[in-house]
């Protein structure tokens, strides 16, 4: 109850700045939870569900909250063709790219919890294991489980408590979670 209050508290002085045009970046791990402020004005139909994945990651995680159009930590962007991806620029900072054609195949909500997975720090799994989020679309377009595993969860939470240390590279791509385009068969 307490980690919940404090998460709350949290939300709202990033918003109240948000308000005064200050960001809130990365407050110390050990003394709060960081806030992602990521921003949906590019990602035109998957506004939506945006908000749904970044729910999903807050009910999952500690140390950790995402809060809407409060700053631009985190971009999410529509896109047609090409596939969905990731851009992680550092550990909670990106931009991620939803492909249209591919979530007219996949489910939407479990390709955006992915790829925000992504940028807190998670790696693609391609085990095919439906329910490891990160297993991407190698679980094929059945599923449609858009929930980390409690092991993926704990890992972003321990990556945001600075537990773990993320290899922090310039960029990390990660593209080709989700196969391309299906083809119908004649």
């Amino acid at each position: 109850m307490t980690s919940r209050l404090n998460r709350l508290a949290v939300a709202m002085l990033a918003t109240a700045l948000a308000t005064l045009g200050v960001t809130v970046a990365n407050p110390s791990p050990a003394s709060a939870a960081m806030t992602i402020c990521y921003n949906t004005s590019q990602a035109g139909n998957y506004a939506g569900t945006a908000n749904q994945a970044a729910s999903i990651w807050n009910n999952a995680t500690v140390n950790l909250t995402l809060s809407a159009n409060c700053g631009s930590n985190l971009r999410i962007y529509q896109i047609t063709g090409g596939g969905s991806y990731a851009v992680r620029t550092s550990l909670g900072n990106g931009r991620v790219y939803i492909d249209t054609q591919q979530a007219a195949q996949y489910s939407p909500l479990r390709i955006m919890t992915h790829e925000i997975g992504h940028i807190l720090g998670l790696p693609d799994n391609y085990n095919g294991n439906c329910s490891l989020l990160m297993s991407g679309g190698s679980a094929g377009t059945s599923c449609t489980n858009p929930y980390p595993s409690s092991a993926e969860a704990n890992r972003v939470s321990n990556l945001f408590a600075g537990t773990f240390s993320a290899t922090d590279r310039s960029a990390d791509i990660f593209r080709d979670s989700w196969p391309g385009a299906l083809t119908p068969v004649s």
